[in-house]
């Protein structure tokens, strides 16, 4: 397939994640939101742990020293500051106010400068400079139009750009309680080589690794059974039933992710 016909038909099978409005509109609360507050003890912990998996050592080994990084999808800053060591700038692109207002303080502390731009990659890419290197860490599921998301980042990085997903849909995890709780069947694509594939057709030389994911999903199964109830719009009260019924399907311990780093040379670096 072409880039055009594997964009289509990333974005079908992303659309086929929808939740069914009769679903949605009973909800408790949005059940896609994401608090900042747990963003923000992701990025304090991605400083006080540093990883040295692949997409922190790709980012590094492209970054010159006092080097910018495009971070888009940047929540409080997880995949970007702690390169702080090398880095003058992070231009910093979140739908979310309250995701760039926590990144503010934790960038200064470092003495890092933040470019901050609220909105939608690429609506909000002619507002955005250039940057040394560009990252999207665990934000590609979000997004439909996905040809256009890559062809921005690329134009955007003078050196790399790299991202970062899940192997699978960050939310198959829970398609044990739709089908139980719903009656609802989820979706088993896009998967991480659809992005691949996808960006191999657009003409960008794409290498990809691979790990386990460093963090577990959930520390405890209570806290599995609340994100559930948030996810799948049940009543917040219905945690203790969602806990059993989590044990009873054998969801507990959740098994890790699969990480999957993609990057390339971006096209004015492999042009030199």
């Amino acid at each position: 397939m072409n880039a055009e016909e594997l964009s289509a038909l990333w974005r079908e099978r992303l659309g086929s994640w929808a939740i069914p409005p009769e679903i949605l509109e009973k909800a408790p609360a949005d059940p896609w939101g994401h608090h900042p507050a747990r963003f923000a003890t992701r990025t304090d912990r991605a400083l006080a742990e540093p990883d040295h998996g692949p997409t922190m050592t790709r980012l590094a080994e492209a970054l010159p020293e006092g080097g910018t990084i495009l971070d888009v999808g940047a929540g409080a800053g997880a995949a970007s500051l702690p390169l702080h060591e090398h880095l003058a700038a992070v231009i910093a692109v979140d739908t979310s106010p309250e995701m760039l207002a926590a990144l503010g303080p934790k960038a200064d502390k470092l003495g890092v400068e933040v470019i901050r731009v609220e909105g939608r990659w690429p609506d909000v890419a002619p507002e955005v400079p250039v940057a040394d290197v560009a990252v999207a860490a665990h934000v590609v599921y979000n997004v439909p139009d996905l040809t256009g998301f890559l062809r921005e980042l690329d134009a955007h990085a003078r050196r790399r750009v790299v991202l970062e997903l899940t192997h699978r849909h960050p939310m198959s995890w829970l398609a044990p309680l739709w089908e139980h709780f719903h009656d609802v069947r989820r979706p088993v694509r896009p998967v991480a080589e659809d992005v691949v594939a996808l960006a191999a057709a657009m003409g960008f030389d794409v290498r990809v690794e691979e790990r386990e994911s460093p963090l577990e999903r959930f520390g405890t199964l209570e806290e599995l059974a609340v994100s559930a109830c948030h996810r799948i719009c049940l009543d917040p009260a219905r945690a203790p039933e969602v806990a059993e019924t989590a044990m009873e399907l054998g969801m507990w311990p959740v098994p890790r992710d699969r990480w999957v780093t993609i990057w390339w040379e971006s096209s004015e670096n492999a042009g030199r």
